[in-house]
């Protein structure tokens, strides 16, 4: 179930049009993710963004959606980072001090969200972004955050900012979305996936997620460059039920309509249902249910939805002939429904043309035969038709 949040601070003066050039799906942190010792209260955390398109005036959004306790949060600043999380140097002179309601901390109640005030901060496209959170009162067993980071925190004892030394973590925390005060026609993509898009493979503090291949490809083009990518993959994640995270039918009104600027969706979900599916092709009925019930309300806020195509996982525990029946009817609709708005055919792009059911063995990632390595995502994020993102005219069919 999706909490009701809180999101006061910072609002009712915010004008502009907003975009969203990073996010990240936040879950109820596992255990064996928590913060590491001397964990978050009192203590400073500081972590890498690495945003997509760039801007002069930027606000911040943190999250204690899951967590059972308020988290207190001193202040917080934002600088541009001289890594992509490889390090925690900062460019100090580019600091800025964010308010929230024109106060330097908050208190964010248990289930709540907040948002801090616009301030100016000039950043270009990719730039990495460090975000320094100075704690108060703060779980670290009940904590809400993104585990699947792959990039580098880094939290020091007391009140600093100095983080020699520190303690690293590759986890998010509290950290949900950053905007930036965009061009009219800036919008956002986002994209509802699991351990694929969140980049399970990829190369942590490398960027490399097919996500990040997607966003560098837009900003090279000149008919794309104001698009945004908001990467709402969660490892592990199921459409329907079960997995790590809110299910897919369950958080899609907050990851997708809840970013600011959207003016893109797509759905690239689907795999751990099929994997532990009971019946593949019930599976796959059901799940494409869910995606019509996505559409439609897309197409009512004025929102493009687009389809891809669910890769390979021949070779996998996960692959039965009734879960690749599952695979090939879902992978069917996607490629010929009437109510998607464009296709992106990630199976077609990453299979091995002599056995169709298992990725090409070049893609692979430990040897799993279901993750991609950063070759993969490589590929992935390059054969996406980015004539997709500049298409006007009528949205396609709410019914198939």
């Amino acid at each position: 179930m999706i909490l009701a949040c809180l999101m006061t601070a910072g609002v009712a003066l915010a004008k502009g049009h907003w975009v969203g050039t990073w996010g990240t799906a936040p879950q109820l942190v596992e255990r064996h993710n928590n913060p590491p010792s001397p964990g978050l209260e009192n203590n400073s955390l500081r972590q890498i963004v690495q945003v997509s398109i760039g801007g002069k005036k930027v606000r911040l959004k943190l999250t204690n959606e899951f967590s059972q306790e308020a988290t207190e949060i001193k202040a917080v600043e934002l600088a541009l980072a001289k890594t992509a999380g490889s390090s925690s140097e900062i460019d100090e002179s580019s600091t800025v001090r964010l308010t929230f309601d024109g106060k330097a901390g908050v208190t964010i109640p248990a289930g709540g969200k907040v948002v801090s005030d616009a301030v100016s901060f000039k950043m270009g496209d990719r730039a990495n972004v460090a975000i320094t959170i100075h704690y108060g009162a703060a779980s670290s067993t009940s904590v809400s955050g993104h585990p699947g980071s792959r990039t580098t925190s880094y939290l020091k004892t007391g009140n600093t900012t100095d983080f020699s030394d520190a303690v690293k973590t590759d986890h998010w925390y509290n950290i949900l979305a950053l905007e930036v005060d965009a061009p009219k026609k800036a919008g956002a993509v986002a994209i509802l996936g699991n351990s694929i898009t969140d980049g399970r493979g990829s190369t942590t503090n490398q960027q490399n997620r097919w996500a990040d291949v997607l966003s560098r490809r837009l900003l090279a083009n000149k008919a794309t460059k104001q698009v945004g990518v908001l990467n709402m993959g969660i490892g592990g994640n199921c459409v329907l039920r079960g997995g790590l995270g809110p299910t897919g039918s369950s958080r899609y009104p907050r990851d997708l309509f809840g970013q600011e600027g959207v003016k893109w969706i797509i759905l690239f979900e689907a795999v751990n249902d099929l994997g532990g599916a009971r019946d593949g092709l019930q599976t796959a009925e059901r799940i494409i249910d869910v995606f019509k019930t996505i559409i439609r309300e897309a197409h009512q806020k004025g929102i493009r939805v687009f389809g891809a195509t669910i890769t390979p996982f021949k070779g996998n525990r996960y692959y039965t002939e009734d879960h690749e029946k599952g695979r090939s009817t879902l992978n069917n609709w996607i490629r010929t429904s009437k109510m998607l708005d464009g296709v992106i055919d990630f199976d077609q792009a990453v299979r091995n043309p002599d056995d169709p059911e298992a990725m090409q063995s070049q893609f692979l990632f430990e040897n799993d035969w279901l993750h991609l390595n950063a070759q993969g995502y490589e590929t992935m994020g390059g054969c996406i038709d980015l004539d997709l993102f500049t298409k006007t005219g009528p949205l396609a069919s709410d019914e198939d």
